[in-house]
Order: structure tokens, then C-alpha cells, then sequence
């Protein structure tokens, strides 16, 4: 952030020079000050302060100049800087003057010549005013900048993925913030090029993709190795564990993530039952923790990008890339996890993005402000965002198949909500469509042997379901009749497994129908629905990595 700013301005060259010895002696640690010789200068001076949006503190300004007078600059200073003091700098038989400038410019003080000592007659009264203005002064935000509409999928789609990597962002909507077109028009972007990110250094980028945004956040896009001892696919908390014990082991170690770490833990807005954290911490949290951790510990993490493929030659693993790259690998461990099943009804799939959500309740949930909102699902993931939303919406419906959460949801979950005055369970209920026009306005639900029911609602958090993320790797490894990948004793009882293994010993606990190919985490048949376990898996899949690279 720049240090805000203190003009001066003075036509005489002797007189400048000292009050801006004086006050760099005094302000310099917390203010830039800027010396200006002329009038004329000065206005145009402010006119360019005002175009970069540079914070000006004060400004000092000696009276008497030709051209332009100190009150005239003062007066313009008021009307760019309404914020900034404004001091005037005067001879003694000046002062008519000085009262004159109080009533035109609104005069915050005036000094005058000579001001030594300064310590007694300069310092005291600039740090009341710069005080005063400290007060108030809010400094302008200089991170990256996102503009765009609420209801637009597109800028959903920026939202989750700059949350999801942590990246702080200021979101200006075009409908909602007063300065969102004019900054617009200074891009030299239309509307309906939306959105527009727009980064610290001013480079402005309509509509950028992936990997745009991942190359200015400095993620690895491209493989730095030849050859991996072990590569993870997916950074969900197993393959996060499995990169901070791979790299923590010496292993050469490459995390391959195609959206954003932290798979559906990441998205939990509090997850409260997982070892050591007394308090909870949030998915975010414990993602940009591992994340943080596996780098520092030598791991290398390439995202966003996808595994589209993976074939077996000579033993080593040659996993191919959405790009068409390639990467070699001596053992693999899939950690794609699962997502969550599109639920199907009228206006769902249209209004996806604009106020309809698979997870996503911490991106959107202070849009959802003061307004009723609706969560579908029973599980965990649903109730801690039906919990995080209860924060912010007037009130937060719970649809659940079910007769209850019992037997879906952990108990201190099912207490929290029972003791949430703006959270409604409403159980034996479906969502039979979503109605508006750009944006979702209303939800019809129907509990069951009852008429449908159509509720206002500023949005729809969608947790129903998962499907292993596997299609692309089915072919080549087995998996049960739902997709999940089958591993360790689970093979020796499928008949497609003998004709295919070439090994003589079993499979190892987490290994796959490939040698040296592991899978830890949801995507794998049996697994255990938690962040633990998860986490446990992924750690556990390098143990009998580094058995199968011993053999």
C-alpha cells in the first residue's frame, strides 16, 4: 500500500526547499511528501493525483504566486480531495487573505512565514490535522479486482476458483457499486465483455479462463521433472496428505488438481470433528494449510490441470494432460474424490450459476444477505452450509428426503441446527423446480403426500449424491458397478482381477488392478466418508508406494 501523500506547493525555490526539508524530516516514515514550484503545476499536479487515485493527506500552500494563488488551488483541492486538509502558507500582512480562503476553500489552518522552530510551530498543528484525516481515511483497496453481475455463471465460476485458491479479490457489482463503471470505462472493456478481472499492477482481462488467473497467481503449469517417484491425482485432503508425506519421505513428489484444492472438504464452511482443532477450522483453512505444508516440504503442485489419460510402459506411468503434455511417474496415487450428483428439475440447469449452486456457500453466501435461501441434502456438507448460512440469510430450508438427519449427518451438527431459530428442517421434501427470469426468485418444493409449496429465495445450495470422478481412468483399473475405484482384498474377489494382475504377490491395501497404481480417499470402493480418513488413506497410500518402488 502507498503511503499516503502531503503536496506542497510554492513558487519560490528557497521557501519550498525548507518546507520540504521540514516535513520530510518529521512525516517521512508515514507520508510521501511532494514538492510542486508552481501554480499552474500544482492544479495539473491534483488533476493526476485524482486519475491514479493516489491518497493525498494534505496539502500546503504558499499564497502569493503568479498565475494562480494558493487559494485557488486549495479551493481545487476541495473539490478532487474533499477528504485531504488544506493548510495555507502566508506573510503576516497576509492574513486578510488567509481569512478569505477559510470562508472560499474552507480553509482547514493557515501558517505563517517563518514557521521556526518547527517544533513548536509547524509539527504540532500538521499532526492534529493529519490525525484528524487518519480518522477517517479508508485506504483504497490495491489487490486484484473482479467486475462482473451477481447472477452472472461466469463470474460464479471466477469467484469459487480465486476462493478456492485463497486469492483475496474485491468483487464490484455492476448493479450494486457506484464506482464499477466508471472503473469499467477505465478498462476500456464494455459490459458485454464481462466480467473483467483486473490485477494489482492496472493490466485489466475481460473474461480470462483458468489458467490465465493461474499463471498470474503463479501456479505450476507445467511438470519441472522428467520423472516423478510418485504422482498424486487430485487435492482433496488424501491427496494433499499423500503430497506432504511423499515430499516429507524424499520422494519426488508432483499434486495434479484440476478445479481447486480441498475437493468438498474445502468447501465446508466448518468442520468441527477433526482431530486437534478443538474449536473447527474451516475447509479453506485446513486446505491452504496442507497446501502451504506439501510445498514447503519439496512437493511440486501443478493446477489447474487436468489427467485425461493414464497408460502403463515398462513398468513407469505415463499420464497424459488436457494440454497434451506428459508426465512420467514410477507409481501413481488417484485422490480425485467425488462431486456432487446435478439434481434434476425444472430451472435448475438454467438458473446454474445465478443463484442455483452445487456447494459454493461460502463464495455467495453474503449476496444471500437478510434473504431466505434453501439447502438440499443430508449429509454433512449440507448442514455445516446450512449453518455458515444462517449467519447471513433470514432464513435457511433444509430439504431433506428423509425423515430425519439422523442418519446421514454427524450429532453435534443435528444439535447445532436444532438450536438455530432461523434454520427449518423440512423433511420428506423435493424441489420440484426453480423459477426466474435471469436469477433465481422462487423454489417449488413438495413434501411428501402434500400440494407443492412455492417459497421465495434468493438462492439454492445443491449437496445431494456423489459420483466418483473415475471415467477417465475406468478402462484401465477396475471399479465397482458405481464407478469407485476397487482396491487391496476387494480385487481378489472380483472374477475380471486374476486374468489381469501380472504379479505374483496380492495387491497392496490401497493398490489398484495396476501395479504401483494407489487410490486413497472417496473415489475409492469403501472408503470412509470423513476428512480423517481421508487423510489417514493418503498418507498410508506412500507407505506401499515405497513398498512397490523397494520391489
Amino acid at each position: 500500500m502507498k503511503k499516503p501523500l502531503i503536496l506542497t506547493v510554492d513558487d519560490d525555490p528557497q521557501v519550498l526547499g525548507a518546507i520540504t526539508r521540514d516535513l520530510r524530516q518529521e512525516f517521512r516514515q508515514h507520508y510521501r511528501i511532494l514538492p510542486v514550484g508552481s501554480g499552474p503545476e500544482a492544479l495539473a499536479t491534483l488533476e493526476t493525483l485524482r486519475t491514479r487515485a493516489e491518497p493525498l493527506a494534505l496539502v500546503l500552500c504558499d499564497q502569493r504566486m503568479p498565475q494562480v494563488e494558493g487559494i485557488e488551488v486549495l479551493t481545487r483541492a476541495r473539490a478532487l480531495f474533499p477528504e485531504a486538509k488544506r493548510v495555507l502558507l502566508t506573510a503576516y500582512a497576509d492574513t486578510t487573505a488567509a481569512i478569505r480562503a477559510i470562508n472560499s476553500a474552507q480553509l482547514d489552518y493557515y501558517l505563517l512565514k517563518p514557521w521556526d522552530p518547527p517544533e513548536t510551530l509547524l509539527y504540532p498543528t500538521l499532526h492534529d490535522l493529519l490525525a484528524s484525516w487518519q480518522a477517517t481515511y479508508r485506504p483504497a483497496y490495491d489487490g486484484l479486482r473482479l467486475l462482473g453481475y451477481q447472477w452472472s455463471p461466469r463470474s460464479h465460476a471466477l469467484k469459487d476458483f480465486l476462493s478456492g485458491y485463497l486469492v483475496g479479490y474485491q468483487w464490484l457489482d455492476m448493479e450494486q457499486d457506484a464506482g464499477a463503471r466508471t472503473l469499467l470505462a477505465a478498462t476500456g472493456f464494455s459490459e458485454q465483455e464481462l466480467p473483467v478481472v483486473i490485477y494489482p499492477n492496472g493490466q485489466a482481462v475481460a473474461q480470462p479462463d483458468r489458467q490465465e488467473l493461474a499463471r498470474h497467481l503463479g501456479l505450476l503449469a507445467a511438470a519441472q521433472q522428467e520423472l516423478y517417484d510418485v504422482v498424486i491425482v487430485g487435492s482433496g485432503p488424501a491427496g494433499l496428505a499423500a503430497a506432504v508425506y511423499g515430499a516429507s519421505e524424499g520422494l519426488r513428489t508432483l499434486l495434479i488438481e484440476r478445479e481447486t484444492p480441498g475437493g468438498q472438504a474445502g468447501s465446508s464452511s466448518r468442520i468441527e470433528n477433526y482431530l486437534g482443532f478443538p474449536t473447527g477450522l474451516s475447509g479453506s483453512e485446513l486446505t491452504h494449510r496442507a497446501w502451504t505444508q506439501a510445498i514447503r516440504l519439496g512437493a511440486e503442485l501443478m493446477a489447474p490441470q487436468e489427467v485425461t489419460s493414464l497408460a502403463v510402459q515398462d513398468g513407469y506411468k505415463l499420464l497424459t494432460l488436457s494440454d497434451g503434455s506428459q508426465v512420467r511417474a514410477r507409481a501413481v496415487v488417484l485422490t480425485m474424490g467425488v462431486s456432487y450428483r446435478v439434481l434434476q428439475a425444472p430451472g435448475l440447469e438454467r438458473l446454474s450459476g445465478a443463484g442455483v449452486y452445487y456447494g459454493a456457500a461460502r463464495t455467495e453466501a453474503r449476496s444471500c444477505s437478510a434473504q431466505p435461501v434453501f439447502v438440499v441434502g443430508g449429509g454433512n456438507s449440507a448442514g455445516q452450509a446450512a449453518m455458515y448460512l444462517s449467519g447471513f440469510a433470514s432464513r435457511v430450508y433444509l430439504v431433506i428426503r428423509g425423515e430425519s438427519l439422523g442418519a446421514s449427518m454427524s450429532a453435534y451438527l443435528i444439535e447445532q441446527l436444532a438450536q438455530t431459530p432461523n434454520v427449518e428442517i423440512l423433511p420428506r421434501t423435493q424441489v420440484r423446480e426453480a423459477c426466474g427470469g435471469n436469477a433465481l426468485g422462487a423454489v417449488v418444493v413438495q413434501a411428501e403426500g402434500q400440494e407443492p409449496v412455492r417459497y421465495p429465495a434468493r438462492a439454492l445450495f445443491i449437496f445431494i449424491g456423489t459420483r466418483p470422478s473415475t471415467e477417465w481412468i475406468s478402462p484401465l483399473a477396475l471399479c465397482d458397478p458405481k464407478g469407485f475405484l476397487l482396491t487391496g482384498r476387494e480385487l481378489l474377489a472380483d472374477p475380471r482381477f486374476a486374468p489381469i494382475w501380472p504379479e505374483s504377490r496380492e495387491p497392496h491395501l490401497l493398490e489398484t488392478s495396476v501395479p504401483g497404481l494407489f487410490a486413497a480417499g472417496d473415489g475409492r470402493a469403501g472408503a470412509m466418508a470423513r476428512v480423517a480418513s481421508a487423510v489417514g488413506e493418503g498418507s498410508m497410500a506412500i507407505k506401499f508406494v515405497h513398498q512397490y518402488l523397494g520391489e
